[in-house]
């Protein structure tokens, strides 16, 4: 009896040990599958969040090809923005480099933007045009080329307008308001601490000196000549003598061609077709990446979170 005992306790314990190590046999296998399932989840919604970021360009296909390479510059001209310098630069050397362009064209719709910038294009373009003398680059404008945005097309071999396109605006500004009459009538006392005679220079809530007006004014004069200067150096024995020309107006497409700040009706399909010679399109405008992207909305999170614990610490402290 007790043999027989001993016999059932081990067979028990066998069948109790196989059921255990079954159930964490299948217990693995799940964890597996649920690991595997999991990560297969995360890579289709990553792929999605990349379509949806940055979707995929028709246009990119088949660069090497014969082609004819098209380079944004739309809205306004300013570090940051779609159209900013480094942005267009970089879509120009890229079609200048690839062996299958045979011409580049700046598709443009902008009133202008900042100097600095446009005088940043404005230089690539020449530079391009030294190194690459067979490559025309052309540009061809829909409905304005203003202001800085003229200043980068006067340096292309050939400016293409609609009739309708508002062209022109070769001029500097610098506005702001005053309050000084407001604040006046209100009572309000302006306190005004400086290190620097001229550090407040053009402060909306102080009057505006004679001799700080005349100096702004001089500076502003000197980046205008030096717009002027970049025109008549890209558009050559071209522009008429015409003083309206660099007085700030705008013209229409019509209009500029007979004053020679343009060249003739053209849009960019035509201008591919009939003067570079080849119909199809590759889009070079640079698109910010999906890295930069979520870099970019990572820097600005962490930056209001920093900007929350400084104004948390400040209201500690008062």
């Amino acid at each position: 009896m007790p043999e027989e005992s001993g016999q059932k306790q081990n067979w028990e314990r066998d069948v109790l040990e196989k059921t255990l190590l079954a159930a964490v046999a299948e217990q693995r296998k799940a964890r597996r599958w649920g690991i595997f399932f999991k990560s297969l989840i995360f890579v289709y919604l990553f792929v999605i969040l990349v379509i949806m970021i940055e979707p995929f360009s028709l246009t990119s296909i088949g660069k090497g090809k014969a082609h004819t390479a098209v380079v944004n510059v739309i809205g306004t001209i300013s570090e940051g923005s779609d159209s900013d310098a480094d942005r267009i630069i970089k879509g120009l050397r890229a079609a200048a480099e690839d062996g299958g362009t045979k011409g580049i064209i700046l598709r443009m719709n902008t009133p202008g933007g900042t100097p600095v910038q446009a005088a940043y294009v404005y230089d690539e373009i020449r530079r391009i045009k030294q190194q690459k003398p067979d490559l025309p680059i052309y540009a061809v404008v829909s409905d304005m080329c203003a202001s800085g945005g003229y200043y980068i097309a006067s340096a292309t071999d050939k400016i293409f307008v609609n009739r309708a396109s508002l062209i022109g605006s070769i001029g500097v500004i610098m506005n702001g308001f005053g309050f000084v009459n407001a604040m006046n009538k209100l009572g309000i006392e302006r306190r005004l601490l400086t290190a620097g005679r001229h550090k407040a220079i053009l402060d909306p809530f102080s009057p505006v000196s004679g001799e700080e007006k005349a100096y702004v004014q001089t500076l502003l004069n000197r980046v205008h000549q030096q717009f002027i200067e970049a025109v008549r150096q890209g558009r050559g024995q071209r522009l008429h003598d015409d003083p309206d020309i660099f007085s700030g107006l705008v013209w229409t497409g019509g209009e500029s061609i007979e004053l020679g700040l343009a060249d003739a009706i053209g849009n960019t399909d035509s201008v591919a077709r009939e003067i570079i010679g080849t119909e199809k399109i590759v889009d070079f405008t640079q698109e910010e990446g999906v890295i930069d992207q979520l870099a970019g909305r990572l820097g600005t999170s962490f930056g209001q979170g920093l900007l929350s614990a400084v104004k948390a610490a400040g209201t500690s402290l008062q």
